[in-house]
Parts: structure tokens; sequence; C-alpha cells
């Protein structure tokens, strides 16, 4: 993990403003989340956490004391925002995705950002890494911190140990 200088934090906190942009479409009743995927200081992919082509029939995830939960590894409805900018960059993007960076963001109930915790998201860290995506970026409380996605992935593992 690095800790960007303030030029670089600078234009992170740029990338973190139109992440938030992608997290205002989710429908998520639960919470908003919005991820970029940029090369070259291009956004080549975006995507905000909703379920499933927003279809409301998928909305399995506000049902908590339900055993549908007890079933599965995820335990939201949704697809994440990190999921669907890769296969936003994917789609669009296929030849730029590779040492590209992504930008994950949480909105609080006021639909400002809110500082997020240590990487946890297994889904999300191996998904990126074997799209061939660098780096990471989450703003912490501490503040801005850059994981190279090996790193991130390793510790969305060592999250779920504890």
């Amino acid at each position: 993990m690095k800790i960007p200088s303030k030029k670089e934090g600078d234009d992170i906190k740029i990338y973190f403003a139109k992440s938030v942009k992608e997290a205002l479409k989710s429908t998520c009743l639960r919470a908003k989340c919005g991820s970029l995927i940029i090369k070259n200081r291009k956004i080549i992919g975006k995507g905000f956490n909703s379920p499933p082509n927003n279809l409301e029939s998928q909305r399995k995830c506000l049902l908590k004391k339900d055993s549908y939960h007890k079933k599965i590894a995820d335990k939201t409805c949704c697809v994440h925002a990190e999921q669907r900018a890769i296969m936003d960059a994917l789609k669009n993007n296929p030849g730029e995705i590779k040492d590209s960076r992504i930008y994950f963001i949480r909105l609080n109930k006021e639909n400002k950002i809110s500082k997020v915790g240590k990487p946890y998201c297994t889904h999300c860290s191996k998904l990126a890494l074997d799209a061939g995506i660098k780096e990471f970026v989450l703003w912490h409380k501490q503040g801005i911190c850059v994981y190279d996605t090996e790193e991130y992935n390793l510790l969305s593992f060592d999250y779920k140990k504890h």
C-alpha cells in the first residue's frame, strides 16, 4: 500500500467525485457505491451497485432473516460497483484495462463520500486481479491509499479470516 503525494491525492479526489455520480445511479436500498477504472487519465470503465439488470425481483438482500442468506457467500443481491466497472471496461475498452487503476467509493445517507474500511471483498479483488487491473484505490479515514491489486486481493482474504 502506498500513500499518494498531495498532487496525486488531489487528482484522485477528482476521480472519487466522479465516482459519486455513478453511485447515485444505484438502486440498492442498503448502500450506494460507485467505481471508476482509469487508464492514462481516461475513464475506461464505470459502475454502480444494483441488482442484476436493476431488476426489482432480485432484491433478496432486504430479507435479512431469510434462510436465503445462509446459502450464499455474498450476502448482497447486488452486482458490485467494481464488478460492473470491470464489465464495462472489458466491453467498451478491452485493450486498455491492463495496468489500469480502479477507484471505489461508498456514499453515506446524505449522499456524501463515506470513508471505507480495510479491503474485504474477495469477489472484486479476484476479478480485478484476473482482469489485469494494476491498482485499487480506497479513501480510508486515515486518507487515500493505493494498493497493488495483488496486495489488495491478499488483504481481502485476510479480512475474511478475522
